[in-house]
């Protein structure tokens, strides 16, 4: 099983037990992400709907936050992965602490924005909206935003772990995150009978302690990558500038994303409730379609991000591969998993006719297309990005997505009356075109030469 590279050194940088013990917590999160969320909605709708749609409205702008935060973690566990596969320890080290000093310097600057701009986000992002929603979303707004800072620090903390190749401390930590968030929902909402505060406290409660127990185990020197002891609190602009050299198109990426799915359900509402109601269930279910190649995506990053950095691109290749037919694995089994449980799990939302139809149809074209295009298309441009080639995904990521996911969305929804079927074909036209140009990309190798010197 040895590539041309490393047969004379006799070993790989990962065996099959690392990657065994790097992807089972991965998959563990992925799942405990989804589930708790889901049943974290249950509970708010308890308050009522002002609530839910409240709630709903202010978690649009966090997920945005929480994907930029995101985005710069992943450049810092590109960095670190690449300094630790050129054995480089302590430099890997100094990256870690710039992560934390970076994400957290900017997201104290987000959080005061957040606030100074609650008035405008509220009034005109949101648009005209009803008072008892407006006061729902105030309250939630007002007390959740000040858990940014701490969302960054456990990204960039989870990132560090994620990076050497252990992923069991942030499911963990995940974990007990939202073991606290649910028991505090339960005994505010339905314990105290509190209103939408009841749900935005224990977030807030939830992300501190998170944030803090994960850097508190990331200054732990079990690790070869940890915080500095003592901490370097002086910004090293060399250092962050590679980490921001990935971070940065990687969450120019991501909010275009994001913005793109809010101009596209703008024209989901234009086809009627059955449509809205389809288009939300489905995307809700949708989500366990993709699950374990969400998960691997992390995988994919730490692996390859080392094996670039020991400067052994036939591993890349390698791992690159066997990664990837594991994703195709995982997907099929989830997508046919998912199809054939449909029926019972559509008959829980208790929708119309209409939008069930809709929803069944829009399913299976899904998890087909998920099994056949999602791999080439999400997963293997992390290859990439942990070879710093992070401009051309970008680039090539928001182009496909505004010229045909968005464009085909309203020629295929409104020209051709496909509605939102329409609207789901045109998502898979944009990801067959990145699927292919990534693969032309990769098979090229010109991927190979975006390395930095570290």
């Amino acid at each position: 099983m040895k590539t041309q590279s490393t047969q004379k050194q006799g070993n790989y940088l990962f065996s099959n037990q690392d990657l065994k013990r790097l992807i089972l917590p991965l998959l563990v999160e992925q799942l405990l992400a989804i589930t708790v969320g889901m049943a974290d909605s249950i509970m708010v709708s308890s308050v009522g709907e002002a609530a839910v749609s409240g709630v709903s409205l202010v978690d649009t702008i966090f997920v945005l936050l929480i994907n930029i935060f995101t985005a710069l973690a992943t450049g810092g566990a590109v960095v670190c992965g690449q300094y630790l596969g050129k054995k480089r320890p302590e430099q890997a080290c100094k990256a870690a602490d710039q992560l934390v000093l970076a994400t957290f310097g900017l997201s104290v600057v987000v959080m005061i924005l957040m606030y100074l701009l609650r008035t405008f986000i509220l009034n005109v992002v949101f648009g005209h909206i009803e008072q008892d929603v407006w006061n729902n979303c105030n309250t939630y707004f007002l007390i959740v935003s000040a858990s940014i800072p701490f969302i960054s620090l456990y990204n960039a903390g989870a990132a560090i772990f994620r990076a050497q190749g252990d992923s069991k401390t942030p499911m963990k930590m995940s974990l007990l995150m939202n073991v606290i968030n649910i028991i505090g929902n339960g005994i505010l909402l339905y314990g105290l009978h509190f209103g939408v505060e009841g749900a935005a406290i224990p977030t807030l409660i939830s992300r501190i302690f998170a944030a803090v127990a994960i850097l508190i185990r990331a200054r732990g020197t079990d690790h070869a990558l940890h915080l500095s002891r003592p901490m370097v609190w002086k910004l090293h602009w060399p250092t962050l500038k590679k980490i921001l050299g990935i971070g940065v198109p990687n969450g120019l990426e991501n909010s275009m994303f994001q913005l793109g799915k809010i101009l596209v359900l703008s024209l989901v509402t234009q086809f009627g409730t059955a449509a809205i109601a389809a288009n939300a269930v489905s995307n809700t279910i949708a989500v366990f379609q993709t699950l374990p190649g969400t998960a691997m995506g992390n995988a994919i990053l730490t692996v390859c991000a080392q094996c670039v950095g020991a400067n052994e691109f036939q591993q890349v290749r390698y791992y690159t591969k066997k990664l990837m037919k594991i994703i195709y694995a995982g997907l099929v089994v989830s997508c046919i998993a998912v199809i054939l449980l449909m029926p019972l799990v559509l008959d829980i939302y208790s929708l119309s006719e209409e939008a069930t139809k809709m929803a069944k149809q829009i399913l299976v074209y899904h998890g087909i297309c998920t099994m056949l295009i999602w791999p080439l298309s999400f997963s293997l441009p992390n290859t990439l990005r942990a070879s710093n080639d992070v401009t051309f995904c970008m680039v090539l990521s928001i182009f496909s997505m505004w010229v045909f996911r968005i464009g085909f969305s309203y020629v295929r929804g409104l020209v051709f009356h496909l509605g939102v079927f329409g609207v789901w074909v045109a998502m898979t036209i944009d990801w067959a075109v990145r699927a292919v140009c990534f693969l032309i990309r990769y098979l090229r190798g010109k991927w190979q030469k975006k390395a930095f010197a570290v």
